[in-house]
């Protein structure tokens, strides 16, 4: 752990001698008056001229009016805890005040400003914003600051006043006693750092021209705080935590970043940082032509717009990221206030743009291949090496997804319930969805990886015709074995091959193993998955005697069940020093 540590301040260190950045600003660079988050009145004229004659922008502008029509239904949020978080309420009321405030200042509705209002009077009277799971705070404080900041000249000095108190008591004070103890996810590198800063510094700007002293120790602390996760996407844009936790972790991040801009004129240099240019990127690579992501650590698969990439596409001047957002926005029920405070003036497609179809990202060790920019039935394939010891990792080195003819045939669980006992803690590895056994990956003698392990890229060849990359799993159990590489190759976007070359200093039980929800039929070296009336072959090339069979992917209750899954393996006839494996997967019949 200490190694770790010390890693990490090196390339903190490293990251922000490399940039044009800086912490030196003064609270009085603050823009005057309201509204100074996010969406200026400019923005809100612009969006008014918008859905007048973009039918897409009009479309998510009938969506909002539908989701706000259905709040108007709804009771404000409730004081309820689910398991030790109050998270669930402080996102029902951050979702409501955005819809409810943007469309307010673009209609004047005034039943939308009341129901904001009632939302964040409910909130207010709550005893606290649970301090002791920090993200409730920083997502209820983010609400606050849009609404007291989008609404400001209609509210009345009453309810500026205990709006500007609610901020300052319960969500300002508590981040202080963490900044100036400078611990928990101030020095965090992962995405409790970006949603906490990213929502306390937002109402910090929104109040600060009343509060300019404790306004001005939470920017400062936020702004030297936010680098050390930002640190984590260099050097090419992948993150470590996977999908789910890269658009949490974004959105936060862009979210700050834009408050600043917006606020005081400058994001002091922070979106300069290496490797954030690049992350929208990796979000349009880890996503298939299927709609669904390459799911590792603690995510579910679906695919859904994130409004913060049209913010990137626009500072980074890359279109092919508003591309994917807007595509996402005309198939997916999901919208956001800030897909139109951010709506492009143009997108373009990866194809057009002239990206390759197959990206490796050593920052995380992972790498995606595909047959085809436009074909939707194309093969898609994600492999990872990784670290185990990543925030939200299971125990899945060298674990792999597949798409094919617009179907998922090599899947990822995903995460169970958070609430499970010790989750995160002593008994994380026990739980069936976070032990090796259930990845697609080898299990040695029915063991869990080492959580401690490491996995890296140590051998690609790219080709537009052909991808392959390799693993070195080795370190994934130490002692058990001498050498394991995994390489994977998509060849010619028709037939996805994992090859495995294990050696051990004593023998040991080598299971190759691959979940699916398909349908499967065995015979010998030969497996027929079915789904969706699709098909896809397996066959065992090597090793000779050794055949494919399906096992159990039902753990103990209270876990989840994994209903309508199974686990295709490859078995060998007995333990080994020395052995190859490798599995071809074609679309159909072969």
């Amino acid at each position: 752990m200490c190694r770790l540590i010390s890693f990490s301040a090196l390339i903190y260190t490293l990251i922000l001698a490399s940039v044009p950045f800086t912490t030196q600003f003064s609270i009085e660079t603050l823009r005057p008056g309201h509204p100074r988050l996010l969406a200026s009145d400019q923005d809100i004229a612009r969006i008014r001229q918008l859905i007048r004659t973009d039918p897409a922008a009009k479309a998510v502008y009938d969506r909002l009016n539908a989701d706000a029509a259905r709040i108007l239904t709804q009771p404000p949020v409730e004081y309820k805890l689910i398991g030790p978080r109050l998270l669930d309420k402080s996102r029902t009321a951050l979702g409501r005040v955005y819809t409810l405030a943007l469309l307010y200042r673009l209609d004047g509705n005034t039943a939308f400003l009341a129901r904001a209002v009632a939302e964040m009077k409910a909130a207010a009277g709550f005893p606290d914003w649970n301090p002791s799971h920090f993200l409730d705070v920083a997502e209820m404080t983010h609400a606050f600051a849009i609404g007291y900041d989008w609404l400001y000249r209609d509210l009345s000095k009453e309810q500026r006043d205990w709006i500007r108190a609610a901020i300052v008591v319960k969500g300002l004070e508590p981040a202080l006693g963490f900044y100036e103890n400078r611990r928990g996810w101030v020095l965090a590198t992962h995405n409790w750092n970006q949603v906490c800063n990213g929502g306390i510094m937002l109402g910090a700007l929104a109040i600060a021209e009343d509060e300019p002293a404790r306004a001005g120790r939470v920017l400062r602390a936020a702004v030297d705080s936010i680098p050390r996760a930002m640190a984590s996407y260099a050097p090419d844009g992948g993150w470590n935590e996977g999908p789910g936790y890269w658009d949490y972790a974004t959105r936060y991040n862009v979210a700050f970043l834009a408050g600043l801009e917006s606020a005081i004129g400058t994001d002091l240099g922070l979106s300069s940082l290496p490797g954030f240019d690049r992350a929208g990127e990796f979000r349009v690579y880890f996503s298939s032509p299927a709609g669904r992501t390459f799911n590792y650590a603690d995510a579910g698969d679906a695919l859904n717009p994130a409004e913060c990439t049209l913010w990137l596409a626009r500072r980074f001047k890359q279109p092919v990221y508003a591309w994917q957002q807007l595509a996402l926005l005309a198939s997916r029920p999901r919208a956001h206030a800030l897909d139109l405070v951010w709506w492009p003036a143009s997108t373009q497609s990866p194809e057009a743009a002239g990206w390759p179809l197959h990206k490796v990202y050593k920052g995380v060790q992972t790498a995606f291949f595909r047959g085809s920019w436009t074909d939707p039935n194309t093969m898609w394939a994600a492999a990872k090496g990784g670290d185990n010891k990543a925030n939200h990792s299971p125990l899945d080195l060298g674990s792999f997804v597949l798409d094919s003819q617009g179907v998922r045939w090599a899947l990822d669980f995903g995460p169970d319930d958070y609430n499970l006992p010790a989750y995160f803690g002593n008994k994380r590895w026990s739980y069936y969805r976070l032990r090796t056994e259930a990845h697609n990956t080898v299990l040695i003698d029915n063991e869990n990886q080492d959580p401690k392990a490491e996995a890296r890229i140590v051998h690609q060849e790219i080709t537009p015709q052909r991808a392959s990359v390799t693993f070195d799993l080795a370190a994934a159990y130490p002692g058990k074995l001498a050498s394991h590489e995994r390489t994977v190759t998509l060849d010619g976007g028709r037939a996805f091959i994992v090859r495995d070359q294990i050696t051990a200093p004593q023998p040991v039980d080598v299971l190759w193993g691959m979940v699916t929800d398909a349908e499967v039929r065995c015979d010998g070296a030969v497996a027929l998955l079915s789904k969706a009336g699709k098909s896809l072959t397996v066959r065992l090339a090597a090793p000779a005697g050794a055949h494919l069979e399906t096992v159990s992917t039902q753990p103990p209750l209270p876990q989840r069940q994994n209903e309508g899954t199974r686990k295709l393996v490859v078995r060998l006839p007995a333990k080994v020093r020395q052995v190859t494996i490798e599995v071809v997967m074609t679309g159909g019949v072969s």
